[in-house]
């Protein structure tokens, strides 16, 4: 059902339009750390928090030379509202057809009030700048997260 990357694979390969359309490749990345994370939907209080505190800490990341990306299904227009809504700094890329949310193993079953549906599980993948997967968050809880990242960014990057 996913098959989620693991530590020390080669990153999936994509080619993803961002918010403004413009084509994102992991090989345009290649000098770089990429911070690749999932979320379900633009403008929903977890999607929010977790956004808002990447940017945050965007400058932090840029330091260390990684730049983030955030997944959803959601299209270029929702992206530009939810980023001008809450003035992220962050690159948000549209998957509707679910190709790159399936690759990094993010299409998964899950379970509300006792309802099972398929949608995207809140998952991080951490990128070396030779694009293998350096670290990987599967079951990603907001509070703390972007944090708890970037902690690993700089032991990562640093050795």
């Amino acid at each position: 059902m996913s098959n989620i990357p693991q530590v020390g694979q080669p990153a999936p390969d994509f080619s993803t339009p961002d918010q403004n359309d413009n084509s994102v490749t992991l090989d345009d990345l290649s000098s770089q750390w990429v911070v690749l994370y999932f979320y379900p939907k633009d403008d929903t209080p977890g999607c929010t928090t977790e956004a808002k505190d990447f940017t945050e800490l965007y400058q932090d990341f840029s330091e260390l030379g990684a730049k983030i990306l955030g997944v959803s299904p959601d299209l270029g227009k929702s992206h530009c509202k939810f980023i001008n809504k809450h003035n992220l700094s962050i690159t948000l890329l549209s998957d509707p057809e679910y190709i790159l949310i399936e690759a990094y193993g993010a299409w998964r079953l899950k379970k509300f009030m006792g309802k099972e549906y398929m949608g995207v599980a809140r998952s991080t993948f951490l990128i070396s700048p030779d694009k293998i997967i350096a670290y990987a968050w599967p079951n990603v809880k907001t509070k703390g997260h972007a944090q708890a990242v970037l902690t690993k960014l700089r032991e990562l990057a640093t050795t």
